[in-house]
């Protein structure tokens, strides 16, 4: 549920650029709910770091020396599940953008980004899970077209029944709107939109967020 948070969320960077920490690390010091708790210049120190400093979200650079962020998100999410990754990269391929999230990233952005859409990615992926942009959501969409390919979700059978207001907030959910925005909209509760959203990933066999994404797509919820 989407709430005031109480406490910094806590950040570590892993990118083997040093300008571009330093840079990411000022334009963040800036913000009081933001709270930068270590560096690693690749994937094997960020693994070795978080075993011992777990953090709210990660910001990973896909290429790094070592172990590169590709190789580091599964050994991620098995020592500190809970974190949330964000991909920072200059490449902007459909293909990898959508192996991404499927294997677990959270969000994925341009190194390119200013510090406002870094910060807003930060928050949004710490309070609602997913982070999606115009990139994500044109390369998951992109691929799913393109590749016949087992989604990371078990599909029900198409007759699968989804209400007005199931649809509604899913469509919602695809135009990457937050749980309070989708309340305001279809004049619910926070709590009861979550509860729907928690209602459509049983029904749909999706995952997560993406996954919920991605079945609405192959079902034409959204085009």
């Amino acid at each position: 549920m989407t709430q005031e948070l109480t406490k910094p969320i806590t950040i570590i960077i892993a990118d083997d650029h040093v300008l571009f920490r330093t840079g990411v690390k000022t334009a963040l010091s800036q913000k009081t709910d933001i709270k930068i708790i270590g560096e690693a210049d690749n994937g094997v120190l960020l693994i070795d770091l978080l075993k011992t400093l777990p953090a709210d979200v990660i910001l990973l650079d896909i290429q790094m020396p070592i172990m590169n962020g590709i190789d580091a998100l599964p050994e991620i999410r098995k020592v500190c599940p809970q974190a949330k990754v964000i991909m920072l990269t200059m490449l902007d391929d459909h293909t990898t953008i959508t192996k991404l999230i499927e294997i677990g990233a959270n969000s994925y952005l341009s190194k390119m980004s200013d510090s406002q859409v870094i910060y807003e990615a930060i928050k949004t992926c710490h309070i609602d899970e997913y982070y999606f942009n115009d990139l994500t959501n044109e390369a998951l969409l992109t691929n799913l077209k393109q590749r016949n390919i087992q989604l990371p979700l078990q599909l029900p059978p198409k007759d699968a029944e989804l209400n007005e207001k199931e649809i509604m907030i899913l469509r919602l959910m695809c135009e990457e709107k937050n749980t309070k925005e989708i309340a305001e909209i279809v004049e619910l509760s926070p709590r009861t939109v979550e509860a729907i959203r928690d209602k459509l990933k049983v029904k749909t066999g999706a995952k997560s967020t993406a996954g919920l994404i991605l079945y609405a797509v192959k079902h034409k919820i959204i085009e």
